[in-house]
């Protein structure tokens, strides 16, 4: 079995670590050249340029495993997707609610504008983490401290993007799991918070700052609901990479940034009173197996993620069999072992991948005994994956 899932994992990591590099080189040389005279002109060329490689990771969710997202929402919301700046905030139910978020942006039209909140140690991820620091993603280090100034700057710097962007923030903190949801409840009962069955209690801090700097020139803030019906497995990123399909719905409902309250704390209690109701609209699809208060649009599975994938992968065989006819490289013992090597290097690399992902390996949240968490937590702002 382990061999079967290698035979499939290592030529996907080789197309998406040389092509990758391949799109990070691009990336820098316009950020050395294009950037110091045009940031704009940068970022509108960033743009193309990280979708690249993000179209990779779309057509393994759309083509490879067949996964189909269901998105319910209005018409008027779904009519205004990708033509409008607008902050996400989602819960964090599966290891690939980013990718989940990555499909509808690119149904929309900003794939490649689309940013995230994201723990500092993300950027270190070979290939991905480098594309979304060229790319312009929030990286913060989990200490409020430290992370106010860089959260505020970072915000400030979106004010000028020239085109419509999504910035994702995740305000769980963590992805879900059932320890974390005992944690959560323990403290909500202890508190005298309602009591969550299917979110965590929202850290509010980085939510409160993101809408206090972005309230000039972000007109929405879409509220994301992610779930799986009962007759689909939970998808995840090994799933992913095996071919194994499985539904995801979707729930998005449009909040107007205008009509959020004025003060802080109330801005704070908006975002529990959020996660409250989120927490009975999951209750509510456990009873029907879908959303029911929102119609459901069609979203299709666009060619661009297969043209994409297609042309990479016959540049990359075309260009193997030129490197092999010039170098000789598996001629030789010292060839055959360097390319050994090579594999394995891209096997450990997308293995460090697929754990990364996984809700398992975050950070566990910690539940403080009696103040609010919001009030107390440094690291309110971020995500710990992701994405």
């Amino acid at each position: 079995m382990a061999i079967a899932v290698a035979a499939v994992v290592v030529p996907l990591g080789v197309l998406f670590f040389v092509s990758g590099l391949f799109v990070n080189f691009i990336q820098a040389i316009f950020f050395i050249t294009v950037r110091p005279f045009s940031k704009n002109t940068y970022r509108r060329i960033n743009r193309w340029v990280a979708e690249l490689l993000w179209l990779e990771l779309v057509w393994i969710f759309d083509w490879w495993a067949g996964v189909k997202v269901e998105l319910f929402t209005d018409a008027e919301t779904f009519r205004l997707m990708g033509e409008e700046h607008a902050l996400v905030i989602s819960n964090h139910r599966s290891d690939i609610d980013w990718l989940v978020g990555w499909i509808l942006a690119q149904r929309s039209g900003c794939l490649g504008s689309s940013l995230a909140v994201m723990k500092k140690s993300s950027i270190f991820l070979p290939v991905i983490g480098w594309s979304m620091w060229f790319s312009e993603y929030l990286f913060l280090e989990r200490s409020w401290a430290k992370d106010e100034n860089t959260l505020k700057l970072g915000l400030q710097r979106l004010k000028d993007f020239p085109q419509p962007f999504w910035l994702a923030l995740f305000v769980e903190g963590t992805r879900f799991t059932q320890a974390k949801l005992l944690a959560a409840q323990e403290y909500a009962t202890s508190t005298g918070l309602p009591v969550p069955k299917n979110v965590l209690i929202p850290r509010t801090k980085g939510f409160v700052t993101a809408v206090s700097h972005m309230l000039s020139f972000v007109p929405a803030i879409y509220d994301v609901t992610v779930t799986i019906p009962k007759s689909s497995p939970p998808p995840t990123m090994l799933r992913l990479f095996k071919g194994q399909s499985s539904v995801v719905h979707v729930h998005l409902k449009r909040h107007l940034m205008k009509d959020l309250p004025e003060n802080d704390e109330a801005i704070a209690q908006w975002c529990k009173d959020i996660f409250v109701a989120k927490d009975k609209l999951l209750d509510k699809h456990k009873a029907d197996d879908t959303f029911t208060d929102q119609p459901q649009q069609k979203i299709g599975r666009p060619l661009k993620s297969l043209v994409v994938v297609t042309c990479w992968g016959c540049l990359l065989i075309l260009g193997t069999i030129r490197f092999l006819q010039r170098s000789m490289l598996l001629s030789s013992w010292k060839g055959r072992v360097f390319s050994m090597v090579g594999l394995g290097v891209i096997t450990c690399l997308m293995h460090i991948l697929i754990q990364f992902s996984q809700s398992e390996r975050s950070t566990p949240a910690k539940v403080a005994p009696r103040k609010p968490r919001s009030e107390d937590d440094p690291s309110s702002s971020t995500d710990d994956k992701q994405q």
